[in-house]
């Protein structure tokens, strides 16, 4: 019986992958991709699947889940003030790792700089082609390095920072899709026992803290898991708002004259400003909770599209496309999807 994608997904949903391979290490990852380009089959690299939203009828190729295990810092544990403080400590981590996970070990060996990214689903290896970001951190701040097999030029190939291209949401990963395999990334940690500064308004407040204040790191985390899970944004095989993709929607950045009065702004260094798309769907008339009993809008925040149980893929997108819609019609503003679209379209 084919293997459903359904089960591989953080929204539960999708068809059948034609042929699913696991990798557990990287020779595996890299042997099931380049087998299945030579034999022209179309393939989809699988981490976490928090990211995706796949068609009903599932995907007609080599599907490869990402399983591999690893999280190796340069100095193992070292002690702030140690040999290897001075320059923080770098950490290669295994693309199959999850994401939390890492955050943990980060918080709890005193590595700084991705503890307010602490709950976000997902593995390792996702990390960099979307720039995942949250509460004022991204993961282009901490990342060294990312090593990838290259299925054009047929190689492994290692990107450094400032080589990968990373916008808001976007590397130069994103821009090529399904090009790169993320093999694995190297993050450079700052070591100490407080958080980065904190500049996310609901952060500062939640920590108690000025802007650009600190807390230690295992405040920041416990304030930003709190948070997430009031929106719903912590998975809960109980709770379908988290049955979703995170957020749906990106946060979109437009000229200054097209954000409406009394939305959030937030001015970009090129003249543009960053509006918030949680705002103008709910200023648009999708309140938390708008849609059906098969699928809407988390009841807890109206960023996520959520499957109540017993969606299909073309049920959830169709909600997503009426509240698209209805914020350009609105406020004639388009709002771009955050997860990959497999098999499927908006």
């Amino acid at each position: 019986m084919s293997e459903q994608l359904r089960d591989h997904t953080t929204l539960r949903l999708g068809g059948p992958a034609r042929d699913f391979v696991t990798a557990g290490t990287e020779a595996e990852l890299v042997e099931a991709v380049r087998r299945a380009d030579e034999a022209g089959e179309p393939v989809l690299v699988l981490g976490g699947g928090s990211n995706l939203v796949v068609s009903d009828d599932g995907f007609d190729g080599t599907v490869v889940k990402v399983a591999t295990r690893g999280i190796e810092p340069d100095v193992e544990d070292a002690a702030p003030g140690g040999p290897s403080s001075c320059g923080g400590v770098m950490v290669t981590v295994a693309a199959g790792e999850t994401w939390d996970d890492l955050v943990a070990r980060a918080v709890a060996s005193q590595w700084v700089g991705v503890e307010a990214l602490s709950g976000i689903p997902g593995s390792v290896g996702a990390t960099p082609i979307q720039n995942v970001g949250a509460y004022g951190q991204e993961v282009a701040q901490t990342i060294a390095s990312v090593r990838v097999w290259d299925r054009t030029l047929r190689g492994i190939r290692t990107f450094a920072n400032a080589d990968c291209g990373f916008g808001y949401r976007h590397s130069r990963f994103k821009a090529d899709p399904g090009r790169h395999v993320v093999l694995d990334v190297t993050f450079q940690f700052r070591q100490g026992s407080l958080g980065a500064p904190a500049t996310y308004a609901e952060l500062v407040r939640t920590l108690g803290v000025e802007p650009g204040g600190r807390a230690p790191l295992q405040d920041v985390r416990d304030a930003v898991l709190s948070l997430r899970r009031g929106k719903g944004m912590v998975l809960d095989a109980r709770d379908h708002d988290t049955w979703s993709a995170g957020s749906f929607f990106t946060n979109p950045v437009v000229e200054p004259e097209l954000v409406p009065e009394g939305a959030p702004a937030w001015p970009q260094p090129d003249g543009t400003v960053k509006t918030s798309a949680a705002w103008l769907i709910d200023h648009a008339g999708f309140g938390k909770g708008h849609g059906n009993e098969l699928a809407s809008l988390s009841t807890k925040h109206t960023l996520a599209v959520t499957n109540r149980g017993s969606a299909s893929t073309a049920d959830l997108l169709a909600l997503a496309r009426e509240v698209r819609d209805g914020v350009e019609k609105r406020f004639g503003i388009q709002l771009v999807n955050e997860p990959v679209l497999v098999g499927c379209d908006l």
